[in-house]
């Protein structure tokens, strides 16, 4: 089992950039594969990015392709997402989660992070 602790939101202006880090407790944090999800009020929760156990592999949604990176220190059992040239329709709460195994659902969940970008 693994516990997501997320950190780094706050208030930017558009074009700006955020990082944010996902605090990940337990021995096993390398087994899994990691996610960046967000919700915007008054919306479903939406993919971000994904990267494999390893970092070797990364997956973006479209409307962040470009933009945003995900990456993985596992010697320091943290997940980042880098947010560059920030738009306000990317305002929502940012949560970081964690898969066990290949397939549509994750397993664990942060209690989220808010990002706020102001025009």
């Amino acid at each position: 089992q693994v516990q997501l602790v997320e950190s780094g939101g706050g208030s930017v202006q558009a074009g700006g950039s955020l990082r944010l880090s996902c605090a990940a407790s337990g021995r096993t944090f390398s087994r899994y594969a990691m996610g960046w999800f967000r919700q915007a009020p008054g919306k479903v929760r939406d993919f971000v990015a994904r990267i494999s156990w390893s970092g070797g592999r990364t997956y973006y949604a479209d409307s962040v392709k470009g933009r945003f990176t995900i990456s993985r220190d596992n010697a320091k059992k943290t997940l980042y997402l880098q947010m560059n040239s920030l738009k306000p329709e990317d305002t929502a709460v940012y949560y970081c989660a964690a898969q066990e195994s290949i397939g549509p659902t994750y397993d664990y969940w942060g209690q989220g992070t808010q990002v706020t970008v102001s025009s």
